[in-house]
Formats: C-alpha cells, structure tokens, sequence
C-alpha cells in the first residue's frame, strides 16, 4: 500500500493537466502555491477516495489592521471554496462528501485598537468563544438552511446554539457514527469522542 501511494501521489499533484475551465473555475495556476491550488487538490484527493482531506488557510487572526487584511483574506478564500463545492455536485461527489468550513474559535463582533497591554494598533478582533458560524454542505445536511441566532451584535447566542460537544456529536453522525456507543470505561468513568455530553443537531440533517 505505501508503495501505491507513493507511486500515485505524483500524478494526482499535477494540476496542470485538468481542463482550463477547471483551473478558471477555481483560480488555480500549475505550478504556483496558493489556496485556490489546494482546494482543487482537495477535490483531486476526493475523487481518488480520500476519505479525510483538511484545507487550511491561516491569516484570520486580524488582531490589527482588520479592515485592509480581512476583505483581503476573504477575497483569497470566496472563489476557491465555492469553485470546490460547484465542482463536487457537478461530478456527483457532494451527496456523499461532508464539506465543513470553520475556524479555532469566533472573533468578536466589534473592532478593537488595543492590544491586552493597552498599546495602541490599527483596529482588529479578539478572540470570542461565545457566539461564531460553521457551515456545512453535502453529506447529509440541510441545503440553504440557517440553524441558531445570535443578539443583534453577533455576541451572545439566543437561540438553538449547538454546543463544541453537540457539533461533534452531529459530525460523527453524518459520517454514520453514533457517538454514544463509542463510550469505554477507564478508571472508573465514561469516556467517549463527546466526552459525556453531546446531542446531534437534529434539524439540521438532510
């Protein structure tokens, strides 16, 4: 097997012989590093049966000069991720490709301009734990479906907030786990992927 996959990876890195529209579609450009490059290795690596494939795109700190650097970061990641789920329906791969976007943690809804030793920067956001977006498509879930909402500042949630704990839960399930058999005892606790708590989002499955 490690000689199949060494044998393989090779060919499937090669962006170069996919059709122009594919590479127009995504932005991509054989030969050059960018994000645009590996969401279209991503799908590559769907289509080879790849069954978990990460994408990340760092740079969504902003803790300063949030209003250049942000539009900036969004414009980099926009087209790759929507060519990405546009090329999976159209070869028939998003029905049963579970495609999540999201970050560490949420960033606070307001604009900052001081760092926690109170010197002064070009506005940005902190961290924020309480109240931030994930999306999903394919796999099982919802289409054009909005599930939870936040205060009119975008800091609190106030309604159907899904727990770290409960998203896992509905992950797992997605994939066809159910998260409350996977419980072993170990000095005298449960224990499971969910630790013991976790409850899937019903409502927002397919």
């Amino acid at each position: 097997m490690a000689f199949r996959m060494q044998a393989s990876v090779p060919d499937l890195m090669r962006i170069d012989n996919e059709p122009k529209h594919i590479l127009e579609l995504y932005g991509a450009k054989p030969e050059q590093g960018s994000f645009a490059n590996t969401c279209l290795l991503a799908r590559r690596l769907v289509e080879k049966g790849v069954r978990f494939v990460q994408v990340f795109l760092d740079g969504w700190d902003n803790h300063g000069g949030k209003f250049s650097s942000l539009p900036r970061k969004c414009r980099e990641m926009d087209q790759p991720v929507a060519a990405l789920i546009k090329d999976l329906r159209q070869r028939g791969l998003l029905d049963e490709t579970l495609v999540i976007w999201g970050g560490e943690f949420g960033r606070t809804p307001m604009s900052q301009a001081f760092t926690p030793a109170g010197e002064t920067q070009s506005p940005g956001r902190d961290h924020h734990k309480d109240a931030f977006s994930i999306w999903m498509a394919g796999g099982g879930v919802k289409a054009g479906y909005t599930h939870g909402k936040t205060d009119s500042f975008g800091f609190h949630p106030v309604r159907d907030a899904v727990h770290v704990h409960d998203f896992q839960a509905t992950v797992l399930q997605l994939l066809g786990i159910d998260h409350t058999r996977l419980t072993y005892r170990y000095q005298g606790r449960d224990f499971r992927l969910t630790d013991v708590h976790g409850n899937v989002a019903t409502e927002i499955l397919a």
